[in-house]
Parts: structure tokens; sequence; C-alpha cells
């Protein structure tokens, strides 16, 4: 498949193998719970079992960007895959509480690999000026698989199960690999040609220090360790705030999900088309300060109506940051460094998943969720101001202030 603004057909094989892998993420996800409490599995130790999964990422973000260096893109992601989609399969098989650990630390492993490869083969090949459209599209890809994985798991459980539903989602995930294996061309005529162009910077350029690109990537991965902090905190406490403090029921609370979810895929493709054109940087500064202006709304109001339209804005926001951070990354890094650089974006969203849950739950229960949503917001806060300290690190930015000086 091809279009015009995308003529490249293999990032239309990847989105579609995003799309398919999404679904088995978003079924595995919907029944995770529901299967650990079936089997006795305490919450704090499903706690654990989510630090396992971050660990996971944070322990292999960085060597898969070496992977994708040394075997490529191509190779890298469908063996991902196939690990993911093996270890999604035999999670039924598992009882106890430190084999459970230990199927998902290789979930978030495999699950690590899998995002750094696709990011990389999309940002290799999309163009200069249109990075993060790109990028968004990746994003709605994961987002609708998230969407339509719930859906597919609630037709399965009452017919087969728990069981069989992390079966539906392995068979997904493997499926997803052979048509990578099968439709993605390397060195076809009508690709772009960014494979020959990689080699021959890799073999004419000397390794860049992982120093230098941590620090030309540091606004994309401070964006990336505050989605992730805020990510991983709000998904368990949140629920608990509306239910304890505004006397929202249990069942529709679920809801808070949804519209994070649909304001994410109705606004990442329109907020791709603004970093592009008006720079990155800037667009993610926008967004995280009405995003966090949104999780502190929260502390004030009453009415679920109205909160339901704030976590929209929210979704609309804070995770459209995501894909213009993405791109941010490919217009500043070369193409022979985007796997290393994007091992470390990964490992910056671990570090938050990891960190966020603790503090968060030390502020919720001294405090309460009113000061556990403001340290949230205050996160934000503080990432704006980064972004104006480092407003240079864009290089959209930098083009904009000269022609201003010349005008």
């Amino acid at each position: 498949m091809k279009t015009k603004r995308i003529p490249d057909p293999n990032i239309w094989v990847i989105y579609t193998t995003v799309v398919l892998l999404g679904i088995a993420y978003g079924i595995s996800i919907a029944v995770l719970a529901i299967h650990l409490k079936a089997h006795g599995i305490p919450e704090l130790a499903m706690g654990g079992l989510a630090a396992a999964f971050a660990v996971g990422i944070a322990s292999l973000s960085i060597p898969a960007g070496w992977c994708v260096r040394r075997f490529g893109p191509k190779a890298t992601f469908a063996v991902a895959l196939l690990g993911y989609a093996c270890c999604v399969s035999a999670f039924p098989l598992f009882g106890s509480i430190a084999t459970l650990t230990v199927a998902r630390f290789f979930d978030g492993a495999f699950s690590a690999m899998i995002w750094v490869s696709a990011e990389t083969a999309l940002l290799s090949r999309a163009d200069e000026s249109n990075k993060a459209y790109v990028m968004s599209l990746y994003a709605v890809s994961i987002g609708i698989g998230y969407v339509i994985g719930p859906l597919t798991a609630a037709l399965v459980v009452p017919l087969a199960g728990t069981a069989a539903t992390f079966v539906c989602a392995g068979v997904l995930a493997a499926s997803a690999a052979f048509f990578l294996l099968a439709r993605f061309r390397v060195g076809d005529p009508g690709e772009s040609a960014h494979d020959k162009e990689i080699e021959a910077e890799e073999t004419a350029a000397s390794k860049t220090s992982a120093l230098a690109i941590v620090w030309s990537t540091k606004t994309s991965c401070f964006g990336t360790f505050a989605y992730g902090y805020f990510q991983a905190s709000v998904v368990l406490f949140l629920p608990l705030f509306l239910i304890a403090a505004k006397g929202v029921p249990k069942e529709r609370t679920i809801l808070i999900t949804a519209f994070f979810a649909a304001g994410m895929l109705t606004a990442s493709i329109f907020v791709g088309k603004l970093g592009d054109r008006y720079g990155h940087l800037l667009v993610m500064r926008s967004l995280a300060a009405i995003g966090g202006a949104m999780v502190a709304s929260f502390v004030l109001l009453d009415s679920f109506p109205l909160m339901c339209f704030a976590v929209y804005l929210a979704g609309c926001t804070l995770a459209s940051i995501s894909p213009v951070s993405l791109a941010l990354q490919g217009v500043i890094v070369p193409r022979r460094d985007l796997g290393r650089a994007n091992g470390f974006y990964n490992a910056a969203y671990a570090a938050g998943m990891l960190v966020g849950p603790p503090v968060s739950s030390v502020l919720f229960t001294r405090f309460g969720g009113g000061a556990m949503l403001f340290q949230l917001a205050g996160l934000w806060a503080a990432f704006v101001i980064f972004t104006l300290v480092f407003a240079g690190d864009d290089p959209g930015h930098v083009r904009h202030a000269a022609t201003t000086s010349r005008i």
C-alpha cells in the first residue's frame, strides 16, 4: 500500500503489523488481572508483576538498539514478535509468583525489542518533514489494536476462558511476525533506498558515544519518562481517587480509560502535522502545558461528565506527546544511531513506569489523591520548563529563530 504522502510500502507493512500486535496486547492486558485473580495471586504481587514488566523493558531497550544496528530492524522485529507470541501463549502454564514474574519480565523484554525495531524502521524511512505524521499513524495503529483487543477478549473469555484468550493473543502476535517476514522488503526498487544510505553512513562514520546520544535526545527522553511515570501512576490510582474522593461508582471508572484512548486516537494525526510544521518541541511543550492543567483540574471537578471531558483532553494532549517526541529524535539523531537512540528512549519510558507508582503511592497514602494528582501536574510543568531551557535542541526552533533574526 502507498499514498502520496507516505510512498514507502514498508511503512504500511509496519502499521498493519502493529495493528495485529496491538490487538494481541489489548487481549492479554484485558484478561491479565482477571486471570491472576482467579488463580489466587494477591494484589500486592500483581504490582510486583507490573514492575517485572517494566524491568524487562528497561533491561532490553538499550541492547535492542544494538540488535537493530547489527541485524537490522526487520530481523529484530520478527524475532521479538515470535518471542512475545511464545511468552504470552505460555503465560497460562505458569502458576507461581516466581514463574509469573519471569514471564512478565520477558514480556517486557520482547516488547522493548518490538518497539525499538519498529520505531527505528519508521523513523529511518520517514522524510524529514513528515516524521511526526508517520509516528502519529504508528500511535494510532497501536491504539486501534488496543480498542479491538478488549472487545475480542470479551467474546473469547465466556466461550473458552482466560487461558485460551492468552493463546489467541499469541497466535495474533505470531501472525504479525509472519506477515512482516512475508511483506517487508529490504532493497526493493520502489523502496526509499534508506537501507543503502544507512549502510553507507555506518561504514563511513565513527561510532557516536552513548553520552552524546542521550544528551542530544534529552528532551525526548524526559518527555517519555514523564509519560511513563504519569501513565503507570494514573492507571493504578486515578480510579481509586474517583471512587474514594468523588463518589464515582466502580464500574463507571472503566470509562475513564476509554475517554483517554479516544482522545489519543482523535488528536494524534492532527498533532503530528502540527509538529512537522511548527516544530516538534514547541508542540510537545504546548501539549504538556494543556495536559498538565487537565490533570490538576481533577482535584476541583465534581461532575463526572466534566471529568470524562478532562480525561479526553488529557488523552488528546499527553498521549499525543509520544509520537511527536519520537519524531524529534528522528530529526536530531543520524540514521546510523536511531536504533541506539530509540533504545535509550524506551529505557527512559520504563524508568518512568518504575519510579512513578512507588512515589505516587506514598503521596496517595499519606496526603490523598489530590496531592498525587498535583505532583503529576508538577512533573509536566517541569517538562515545560525543561523544553524552554533546551529549546535549541529542536532543529525546527533553530530554523525559526534564524528566519526571525533575518527579518
